[in-house]
């Protein structure tokens, strides 16, 4: 079978190569599934760099998500599995033709949810919205978010919707907001613009945003830190800058700010059974109600692995690039 497989770290469009390797065999309590489409995720471009917080031992396979049809099962696992589609995250190998994978994580699909979708409804969603749940978000709320235009911050907009939650969507171009307020996201800010804090403030109003979600990172952690309240909680998930988060202190002591970092993988890890479950059902009915926003920018074969890292990397996208088995 095809993988799209590396064997150093560095640059994904220069590292990933398409390589025959021999097709797995599901094992106890796994599964073999056929790949139809799998996501390109920033974690997965990370992971392949070297720069996340797990590094696969080499040569690796990319990809950690993924919708697709079960071919076999290994022992121990219900035969009945055989032909159903699903989709899978949370597993390593997914830029492949084939991929195993616990039984347990698989979800079976309804046929409301396109493969499109699915290939990517569960690492970002399940993110976004185990990020609400983990800033104890709740209705008449305010969220302030940085990079709205990227997938979480898309789907944290709609989530935020159905639960009566209030965002302030902040981007880096008037082009991006246009693009935004285009799709019917409301309340969008651009730093390009020189009041942009003052625009946000005026939407927030005097007392303040109760929560603020960065992904950006540098000194745009601060400026999120001005816009939150009394006792606001600065939640980061991703440093888009590359650099060190950069914050007042003043603004930290006289507001009584909380900072966390949050990794999705982390809180998927200690999540209750029962939740991670109702979270799920969520997101698996949004989808099929068309109400969560997973667009694709591109879909490329396989084999075409080096040019899709290229495009998955260009600024700009609007929406996920998908790789086609």
């Amino acid at each position: 079978m095809r993988s799209a497989t590396h064997a150093t770290f560095g640059d994904p469009a220069e590292v990933i190569t398409v390589t025959e390797t021999d097709t797995p065999a599901p094992q106890t309590g796994e599964v073999l599934v056929r790949t139809i489409l799998s996501a390109i995720h920033n974690h997965d471009l990370w992971t392949v760099r070297g720069e996340y917080g797990v590094k696969p031992d080499l040569p690796a396979t990319g990809g950690t998500e993924a919708v697709g049809v079960i071919e076999a099962v290994g022992p121990e696992v219900d035969s009945a599995l055989v032909g159903k589609r699903v989709t899978v995250a949370g597993t390593m190998g997914t830029w492949a033709d084939y991929f195993t994978a616990p039984a347990a994580s698989v979800l079976p699909l309804p046929d409301a949810v396109s493969d499109e979708d699915a290939a990517q409804l569960v690492a970002m969603p399940f993110s976004a919205i185990s990020l609400l749940e983990f800033a104890k978000a709740k209705a008449g709320d305010w969220i302030v978010q940085t990079a709205a235009n990227g997938a979480v911050g898309k789907i944290i907009d709609a989530l935020a919707k159905t639960r009566g939650i209030h965002v302030v969507n902040i981007v880096r171009r008037q082009a991006a907001a246009e693009e935004l307020r285009a799709s019917g996201v409301q309340n969008v800010v651009s730093t390009d613009q020189s009041d942009w804090k003052d625009q946000a403030k005026s939407i927030i109003g005097e007392q303040g945003a109760q929560i603020a979600i960065d992904s950006v990172g540098g000194s745009t952690a601060n400026d999120l830190v001005d816009l939150l309240g009394w006792e606001g909680l600065l939640v980061t998930f991703g440093t888009a800058d590359g650099g060190d988060m950069i914050l007042n202190s003043g603004q930290l002591i006289f507001k009584h700010i909380t900072v966390k970092g949050f990794w999705g993988a982390k809180v998927s890890q200690h999540m209750a059974p029962e939740t991670r479950k109702a979270l799920i059902s969520e997101l698996v009915t949004l989808a099929a109600q068309g109400k969560l926003p997973l667009d694709v920018d591109a879909i490329f074969d396989l084999s075409d692995a080096p040019a899709a890292m290229q495009a998955a990397q260009t600024p700009g996208r609007k929406g996920k690039v998908l790789l086609r088995a």
